[in-house]
Formats: structure tokens, sequence, C-alpha cells
């Protein structure tokens, strides 16, 4: 009877297997000499874990390792920083790998820590149980054991404990309660499904901001990692830098931004051309390039550029509008969108002036009011009152009795004025469209002032911003010359800054 070949996949891992036996059986110590740094110990460690496939070394998980260095020997408390660290980069960059799988191991084992305790966690359940199941394979494998000895008195999917007092526990994120740790491994916290959807978003990031410091077992001491690819402008990443809490933020787009590098105490992005790759080596430019053609703009800004909007823009793009230093002869409508309530977190109420210049067959836009104010009335008046009654006004009506209500209240404050009144149709994309049209052919301009910048970075970001009522009210000024198209000729009017007669709103 003849024997069975081996298959290729079994020859290539029986030869990995002789390779780490000839290896080991040099001398003992200099695999401890190359494990003394984590990229080290990812390098030889890595064939335990995945004999059939070759290590790719990119210079970012050198960058990555030596944040988390900083954390095990207590670099960033000696300079002053805290034992956060944030990392956005893009998926398949070995994150997982590094952060909970081969760190935990480096410290229980190279760096005689087996006393660490560990809570990793992540979006999905099966992820976190991958990782734990990694970590548990590599700690117990022979090539660990014959380096640094070490037993399990605990060795469940989920949990498993040392005899030294160390453990790894498994939780997935929307379950982070109880428990505490040394370190909490926080990867991938949202899903790209869930993180569009305002309500999860919310829990997670509610989550993050309730339970993450209450896990730790030293306040000062411990350390917080979170590693993720961006998702939205507020998932946690974009909450932490909004809080500005002392994390130090590694941030590594798939593409180099040369205007924005990555910057850390510990050194910068060693990237100098803009779009260069972060790792060529395994995703050189032909396969990003037939990725992200498949991908949306919004997706390839937010996961592999890591900011939630491309620079250029979603709906609008900056570079369709022409920044000038005053606008000519126009007809003026300021439109007006409303926030619902005075609260700090709630939206803004805000006004913008569009002018049209007859001649030019141009939109202007003039200046913007905005704030959060529980006074929305002696607003809207205050601002008719500098623009002038020859700038027409134009103020959304909410649906309902109540909504008409307070539609005619502000109409009959504004008496000697032309206001207009009207519900809102269709939704907040559906409305910024048409304006996106004229701009995208050049058909506006903007008023350099104090507000611009703000006024654009919105548009920039719409409609995945946390804010879109300057672009509501810009879209209802916009509906309204659509609506009467008859040009009104006004004496030339040059805003520098609204805002200030409403400083007191702010």
């Amino acid at each position: 009877m003849s024997q069975r070949l081996p298959s290729l996949e079994a020859i290539r891992i029986e030869k990995a297997r002789r390779s780490i036996e000839r290896r080991e059986a040099g001398d003992s110590g200099s695999v401890r000499a190359r494990c003394q740094t984590l990229s080290g110990f990812i390098r030889d460690a890595w064939p335990v874990l995945f004999p059939q496939m070759g290590y790719i070394h990119g210079w970012h998980i050198d960058f990555i390792c030596a944040h988390l260095q900083a954390i095990t020997f207590g670099k960033f408390l000696a300079m002053g920083w805290d034992n956060r660290l944030l990392v956005n980069i893009p998926p398949s960059f070995m994150k997982s790998l590094i952060v909970s799988v081969f760190w935990p191991a480096w410290e229980w084992g190279p760096c005689g820590m087996p006393h660490l305790q560990y809570i990793a966690t992540s979006h999905r359940d099966d992820f976190c149980i991958r990782d734990a199941r990694r970590m548990r394979t590599l700690v117990q494998s022979e090539w660990f054991q014959k380096h640094w000895p070490i037993s399990f008195v605990k060795d469940g999917e989920k949990l498993f404990e040392n005899d030294r007092g160390g453990k790894r526990e498994a939780i997935p994120f929307g379950s982070l309660m109880g428990g505490k740790c040394d370190r909490l491994l926080i990867d991938d916290p949202h899903s790209v499904d869930s993180a569009e959807s305002d309500a999860d978003r919310d829990r997670a990031t509610m989550r993050f901001r309730e339970s993450a410091t209450t896990r730790l077992n030293d306040p000062i001491k411990s350390a917080i990692v979170v590693i993720m690819q961006r998702l939205h402008e507020k998932d946690i990443a974009g909450i932490i830098i909004a809080l500005k809490l002392r994390y130090i933020r590694i941030r590594l787009p798939m593409r180099f931004e040369a205007d924005n590098p990555c910057e850390t105490p510990l050194g910068r992005d060693q990237r100098l051309q803009e779009g260069e790759l972060l790792f060529p080596e395994r995703f050189p430019l032909e396969v990003v390039d037939r990725d992200e053609k498949a991908m949306t703009a919004y997706a390839v800004a937010s996961q592999h550029q890591q900011r939630p909007g491309p620079r250029g823009g979603l709906t609008f793009k900056r570079h369709w509008f022409k920044i000038v230093k005053a606008a000519p002869v126009c007809r003026w409508i300021r439109g007006w969108d409303l926030a619902g309530s005075e609260e700090k977190t709630a939206a803004f109420s805000a006004g913008v002036l569009l002018g049209f210049c007859q001649q030019e067959r141009r939109y202007y836009v003039g200046g913007v009011a905005r704030a959060r104010t529980a006074n929305v009335e002696t607003m809207i008046k205050n601002i008719a009152s500098q623009d002038g009654k020859g700038v027409e006004i134009d103020i959304p009506q909410d649906p309902g009795q109540a909504g008409k209500i307070q539609a005619r209240s502000l109409a009959a404050a504004l008496s000697g004025y032309r206001v207009s009144t009207s519900p809102e149709s269709g939704d907040k994309v559906q409305r910024a469209q048409p304006v996106a049209d004229q701009a995208e052919v050049g058909n506006f301009c903007v008023v350099d002032g104090e507000w611009t910048e703000a006024f654009l970075d919105e548009l920039t970001k719409f409609p995945t911003g946390q804010f879109k009522d300057q672009v509501d009210a810009l879209s209802r000024a916009f509906g309204r010359f659509v609506q009467t198209p008859g040009a009104v000729i006004m004496a030339p009017i040059v805003v520098t800054s609204p805002l200030d007669i409403i400083g007191s709103y702010q």
C-alpha cells in the first residue's frame, strides 16, 4: 500500500518547527537578548503562533512597541505623562496582536512581570476570545516555557490565571463592568455598523467614560491603551480628543499627510513624502488603490486616514469656496436654523447671511451668527437690527401646533422686516445638495471673517460631523432664493464678524 505524501502546507509547517528547534538548540541567551524589546519578542514569537505564515515587519510596529515599552518601564510617568495611550491605525496592521497578545505575553515573560493583570476588550465577543486564545497558546508553548516557565492555575477560554498572581480576562466592550486590572486594553470598541448609529455609539462612549478608569488596580500606575480605527467624529477616540484627555496619541494614516504628521514625546512618523504608504511591505500601492476604489470616500477618510471626514469634504469640498474680502451688490437673505435646547451639549442656533449678485450670477456667504442660547428671539432680533431691514429673514417652522405658534411669535417680534417661515422638507442632505451643486461649479464665495474657518470646517465634515446647524441655515437661505428668484438689489454689505454683537450668548 503506497503512503500518502504530505501536503505543501504540512511541509511548510514542519520546516518552521524545525527552524524553531534549531534556533532553540543554540544559545538560549541570544533569544533572551533579542526579546529584551517588544519588537524583538514579536519577531521571535511569531512562528510559534503562525508557523505557516512568514512575518512581515513594518516600521510602525517598532513605533507602537516603543510606546508600549514606555508604559512597561514607567517612562511616561517619569516624563510627567499618564499611562494612557491612544493609537489610531488602519485595520489589518497587527494592532490586536501587538496590544492584546504579544505585549501581555512579553510583560509576563521577558520583562519578569507575571503578576500583571489584564482586561482585554473589543466590540465583538469572538474577537475577545480569539486574542485570549492566541496569548494562552503562546504562553503555554514549549518555546515560551523553555525561556520563561510559568504555570496556569486557571485555564479558561476567557479567563486564565498564572501562579504568580497574573491573569488575563476577555470581556466584550458592551459588558465592561466589574473586575480590576493593571492594563485595560481596548481594541476597536466600535464596529463599522454600530458607529453610524447615534444610540449605539453613545452607549459605547458612555461605557468608556463611566467604566474605563474605574477598572484599574492603581489609579496612577495602571494603564489604559485604546487602539482603534476611526469610524466617526464622535467615536471613543473622538471623545478622548474633544475632552483633551491626557492620552498620548499615535495617529498613523494609510497615506502620509505631510501637513499633519504624527508626533509624540517618543518621536514622529518617519515618512516624509506626501501620500507615502504606511506599510508598503504588506499593502503596496496597487493593493491600496484597488481596495480604496471599492470603499466610500468616508470609509477611506476614517478607516484609512484616521480622520472621519475627507480633507476635501464629503458633500462639500473646501476648494469649491473662494474666499473674498468683501461681497459686491447683492440681494441678501439670512436663513436660520434653531436649536431645540440650550443645554451645552445641544446644537447651536445659527443664522447664515447669503447674498446673490445678479450681475455675476454668483452667491456670497456674508456672515454667520451662531450661539447656544435660551433666548433665540432676542438673538434673531439683534442680528436683524445689525443686518438692516433690507435683508430678508427666513425662519424654519417646526411641525405641529407649537411650531406654528413659535414661528408666528418670531415673525411678530420682527415687525418691519421681511420675514418668511416654512416647515423643512426632506432630510438635511437633500436640502444641502442643491447648494453643493452650485458650489461645485464655482458659484459660491465666502467673505473672510472670524467665523469663516468654523463655517467651512462644518461644511467639509457634513453630513458626518457633530454639528450641522450652519449647513441647515445655509440650505434654508439658498432655498428662499430658489423660491423667490427675483433679484432685489440692495446696497453692498461687508461683514467682518456678526458674532461680535452676540458675545453674551456664547
